[in-house]
């Protein structure tokens, strides 16, 4: 009976009994079992090298095992791995479906209802393939990572190897397809969403607009620009008397304070002024520096985002600013990152006048040279970026001034910026005092 012959009912091996179809038909079952085995262990290996945790990573990469460097190898091409997985567990999915639907197909030929029965097999096969080759070997795979990595990084390898011209060629199309939609989503900058701020509705009051400008400024904002200078740091040396330590707190007026060792670059702790509550009426043995609390230290080009999320978590309201040679460059409390979203933050020992600056008339403001340069554009009402350009790395006015003149300027030296005159009002050998701000009114052009 020929199978392509369209009369034909069934093709059947001859003989009735269980030992001729097992022997006709076993090979395929056998084969099928071993593509879904197979399929098995590609999804448990997509699923176990994409679950690794970072430490995991950490480990195979400084690894002496075999196994886990290659897992560290392997997962240096993600792209091309995930590619590569992912060709070859379809490939082995579409085998097991055409297998079974040919075997179908040769045991119904072209009787009548065996379009039913092929639509029922190819439903249970596809069961059978979600169930047996993705779903329960991949959640077995998350919860296992590591050890399924180590047992199925050679599938992995052959995988990447055997199909490394279509890996490329998908990964290649897929970074084309990721920059088209790229491209064409919205992008708003922050001078934008500032923008679209001044655009809302008149109900919204002045003070609403200026938080709202910065939280939409707040995420682009780095310690080094929201942080007290270095030479602005209120801080003590831990050689002091306990009577020499209360005199200059009370003379420095803050509740926590950084201590040091010789110098500035080396310090120890954060004290408390709480924690020496219990101990005023101690004399000059008593050991104050043993109530020191750990420093926590961040480089300066943490976002101030981040840095909020680490207050909260480490429960501290104080970081000390390092820079990359890991000098103090400067310090950052919770009250200087609540103030760049709802300005300044006066207490019962601040100045009822803001420090920092005066202003003169609608055009015309002096700052101190340490204002940061975030705070001088505040005041001025202008994008944080405006003077981006020409800063270098400046974060404080006096610093962008020394940018701008190559050189320590006398009082009564002037630069123009942008629609902004700066004038320096004093000035010493080492630092810039003192700068008056003018704006040119852009209505008079």
């Amino acid at each position: 009976m020929d199978p392509g012959d369209p009369s034909s009912t069934q093709v059947l091996p001859v003989g009735n009994d269980w030992g001729t179809y097992f022997s006709f038909y076993g090979p395929y079952v056998a084969v099928v079992l071993l593509l879904l085995i197979l399929a098995a262990l590609a999804s448990a290996a997509e699923a176990a090298f994409f679950s690794l945790s970072a430490q995991d990573r950490l480990r195979c990469r400084d690894s002496e095992n075999p196994a886990e460097q290659r897992i560290a190898a392997l997962l240096d091409r993600p792209k091309r791995l995930l590619a590569s997985l992912v060709i070859l567990n379809n490939l082995f999915n579409i085998a097991i479906v055409l297998i079974v639907t040919y075997v179908t197909w040769m045991v119904s030929g072209w009787a009548h209802g065996s379009g039913w029965l092929l639509t029922g097999v190819t439903l249970a096969t596809t069961l059978m393939i979600v169930l047996f080759g993705e779903m329960v070997p991949k959640i077995y795979a998350s919860q296992h990572a590591l050890a399924i990595s180590k047992r199925t990084q050679w599938l992995a390898q052959t995988a990447l190897v055997v199909f490394a011209p279509l890996a490329v060629l998908l990964v290649n199309m897929s970074n084309q397809i990721d920059k088209r939609i790229h491209r064409r989503g919205y992008k708003l900058s922050a001078e934008e969403l500032s923008e679209a701020v001044e655009l809302t509705g008149s109900d919204a009051t002045e003070e609403e607009k200026e938080i709202l400008k910065g939280i939409v400024n707040f995420s682009n904002l780095a310690a080094r620009q929201v942080m007290r200078a270095r030479m602005d740091i209120t801080a003590f040396p831990n050689d002091l008397t306990f009577t020499e330590l209360l005199a200059q707190i009370n003379e420095a007026g803050y509740s926590r304070v950084p201590v040091y060792t010789e110098t500035i670059d080396q310090i120890d702790g954060i004290l408390y002024l709480k924690d020496l509550l219990p101990h005023l009426n101690a004399d000059d043995s008593f050991d104050w520096k043993s109530l020191q609390r750990p420093v926590f230290f961040i480089p300066e080009t943490k976002k101030v985002d981040d840095l909020l999320q680490d207050f909260q978590k480490k429960r501290v309201h104080m970081a000390i600013v390092i820079d990359e040679y890991g000098g103090t460059r400067g310090l950052v409390t919770l009250e200087d990152i609540i103030e760049e979203i709802f300005g300044d933050i006066n207490d019962e020992f601040d100045e009822e006048t803001p420090t920092g600056y005066q202003r003169i008339d609608d055009h015309t403001v002096i700052f101190e040279g340490r204002t940061p340069l975030t705070d001088v554009c505040r005041v001025l009402d202008v994008d944080p970026t405006t003077f981006d350009d020409v800063r270098g790395d400046s974060e404080s006015l006096g610093g962008l001034l020394l940018e701008l003149f190559s050189r320590l300027p006398r009082p009564g030296d002037e630069v123009n910026v942008e629609s902004f005159t700066f004038h320096v009002l004093a000035a010493d050998d080492k630092r810039i005092s003192e700068v008056r701000v003018t704006q040119q009114d852009l209505t008079e052009k």
